[in-house]
């Protein structure tokens, strides 16, 4: 019997990963000795903090922290989690029933999905995305009904139709300060979002990774902060951009405690936990110094600056955004036609900038492109100067 793919009934539910082409672009032309500007991935560029790195070495030569871990997380990193939560949004966790650690958001995020989905269950999830929000879904054979997140005024009416739909969502996701848009929203935002959910009975899941990447005095509020979210959603949270611990892969869960009980069940036959000394270090990230923190944002607030005021000049207007490591942009009138994807490789063969389409995240998105904070002032100032040769 020879294997074919094509029997393989998860793939054919996975749409072709659209940014395919851009990075083979980009790879093709690096392959060639040019030097390519990349704002396209969302991986930060900056090494993790020297604090957390120096408790990593000092846990990592304990033959204690070498065996199998706990796979919710060590008893004392989910109460750090507890801590942070109560220290930045005076939100109280339970962090034995209310909290759980993950291998990163999207881990957390895709075994969620497994453990409450029954096959062609229903997840109303916004338009565009970060991609493992509606991917998540169909890993776990679920359905995905969207609902068009770019317009902020109708916002909560667009996830409210989506919730009065047939077939009925069994979960919503939203996701504030919002990958790949920089949307923001106040705490009413998610008052009014813990109303809908009790009305239609939907399970409330928010990704929160950007909780620590604001500007200009925004500060994110957490959807646990709205009354009576407890009782009908969790939160996801990922160190990987507010301490630059990206390739460490480590975040948590908190919230409902029946959702974070499933998630724990389903976590307990497929892994053992985070490296020990690992989480070690993400207690040291969470209970430590925060001044990392702010540096870090700030960092990203100076590029997004210099990229804003390099692109104004050459006569692309883009809004600031108030948050994230992302700039969101709307193209140009004169290449909306060429939509996001052709926008894009017209970047990378002219002007040596790679961005990501607004497609991949989404069809609302095809008028855009996010451009990912990763290069250094310098290089923002050259991306500049080389797309003018466009205008």
């Amino acid at each position: 019997m020879s294997i074919n793919s094509e029997n393989f009934s998860l793939l054919s539910k996975l749409p072709q990963y659209v940014f395919s082409s851009v990075n083979e672009l980009k790879s093709q032309a690096r392959s060639r000795g040019e030097d390519i500007i990349d704002f396209g991935m969302g991986n930060p560029d900056q090494p993790t903090p020297r604090h957390i790195i120096e408790k990593l070495l000092e846990s990592a030569v304990q033959g204690r922290n070498h065996r199998y871990s706990v796979s919710a997380g060590l008893p004392k990193l989910r109460l750090a989690i507890s801590n942070w939560y109560k220290r930045n949004y005076d939100v109280d966790i339970d962090p034995e029933t209310e909290s759980i650690v993950t291998i990163g958001s999207k881990e957390g995020l895709s075994h969620l999905m497994i453990s409450l989905l029954a096959p062609g269950e229903t997840v109303l999830v916004p338009d565009p995305c970060y991609p493992i929000h509606s991917f998540s879904v169909l890993i776990a054979r679920g359905n995905i009904k969207e609902y068009n997140s770019i317009d902020d005024l109708k916002l909560l009416e667009n996830i409210e139709k989506g919730l009065n739909s047939n077939p009925k969502p069994k979960a919503l996701i939203i996701s504030f300060p919002s990958n790949p848009t920089t949307q923001t929203v106040e705490l009413d935002f998610f008052e009014k979002v813990v109303a809908l959910a009790k009305k239609y009975s939907v399970i409330v899941i928010h990704d929160f990774a950007y909780a620590d990447i604001c500007f200009d005095g925004y500060k994110a509020p957490s959807f646990l902060q709205a009354t009576g979210s407890m009782d009908v959603g969790v939160e996801s949270f990922s160190l990987s951009k507010s301490y630059n611990m990206a390739g460490w892969r480590v975040g948590f869960m908190c919230g409902n405690s029946e959702v974070i009980s499933a998630l724990k069940r389903v976590k307990s036959y497929l892994d053992y936990g985070i490296f020990q000394p690992i989480q070690i270090s993400a207690i040291t990230a969470l209970n430590g110094t925060q001044d990392c923190v702010h540096e870090i944002a700030e960092n990203y607030k100076v590029r997004r600056n210099r990229l804003i005021d390099g692109l104004g000049k050459i006569g692309w207007e883009i809004e600031p955004p108030k948050a994230t490591m992302f700039v969101w942009a709307k193209i140009p009138d004169r290449f909306l036609e060429l939509g996001s994807l052709e926008f894009s490789k017209k970047l990378i063969k002219e002007c040596r900038v790679a961005v990501s389409p607004g497609i991949g995240f989404g069809k609302s998105g095809d008028e855009y492109v996010r451009f990912a904070l990763i290069e250094n002032e310098q290089r923002i100032q050259q991306a500049a100067r080389s797309i003018r040769k466009l205008f």
